[in-house]
C-alpha cells in the first residue's frame, strides 16, 4: 500500500501506522473479532503473519507470535501449559509498556531485516487448538516456512492469562544471491 493508506495514531505511547484502507479495516475487525473469542477460550497456539513477495509467491518474512494461556483452571486440571508457574499480576501499564517495547523491537527490525524489492502481499496464520470452533469462511492453508530461513527471537510480554512470545524468520540476503 502507498503511505497514503495509512494514518497516524497513538497506542501504548507510540505513535504507530493503522491502514486507512476501508477493506482492510473491516478485514481486521473481523480477524480481531474471532482471534478474541479463540484467546478468551484458550484456544489459539500461535499467530503468524506471513509476507509473501506478491511476484515471487515466496514467504520472505514470517512473525510468529507464540500464545500459552495461564489459564489458572488448566492449571488445576493438571493441563499446565506455559502456565505450571504462577504468573506474578501486573497493571494494565505494565502490560501495555511490555507491548510498547516489542513494537519498538520490530520496528527497530528494518536494521537487519534484508530489504524487500518487490511488491508483497500477507498471509495470516492462526493456529488453534483442534477442538477450536472454525467459522466456514477461514480456511486451511500451508505453514508458509522459509527454506533456508534466519530467525531472530524477539522480546515476549505477559498478562495475567497469556504469555506471548515473538520470532521471526527471513529469508537471508545470500539465498537471493545464490
Amino acid at each position: 500500500l502507498p503511505p497514503e493508506a495509512f494514518k497516524r495514531a497513538a497506542k501504548y505511547g507510540l505513535t504507530i501506522m493503522k491502514v486507512s484502507d476501508e477493506g482492510l479495516v473491516a478485514y481486521f475487525a473481523n480477524v480481531m473479532r474471532q482471534l478474541e473469542d479463540w484467546l478468551l477460550s484458550g484456544d489459539v497456539q500461535q499467530l503468524v503473519c506471513v509476507i509473501n513477495g506478491f511476484e515471487s509467491g515466496d514467504a520472505l518474512e514470517r512473525w510468529v507470535f507464540k500464545v500459552e494461556t495461564t489459564d489458572t483452571d488448566k492449571e488445576n486440571a493438571g493441563g499446565g501449559g506455559a502456565a505450571a508457574e504462577e504468573q506474578p499480576e501486573k497493571s494494565v501499564k505494565e502490560v501495555q509498556s511490555e507491548i510498547a517495547a516489542i513494537i519498538r523491537q520490530i520496528t527497530a527490525s528494518v536494521t537487519f531485516l534484508p530489504m524487500i524489492d518487490e511488491p508483497c502481499s500477507f498471509d495470516l496464520l492462526v493456529y488453534t487448538n483442534a477442538s477450536a470452533a472454525v467459522p466456514l469462511k477461514w480456511e486451511e492453508t500451508d505453514a508458509r516456512y522459509i527454506p533456508g530461513a534466519e530467525e531472530v527471537k524477539l522480546r515476549s510480554f505477559s498478562t495475567k492469562v497469556h504469555v506471548v512470545g515473538t520470532t521471526v524468520a527471513y529469508r537471508p540476503a545470500s539465498l537471493d544471491d545464490a
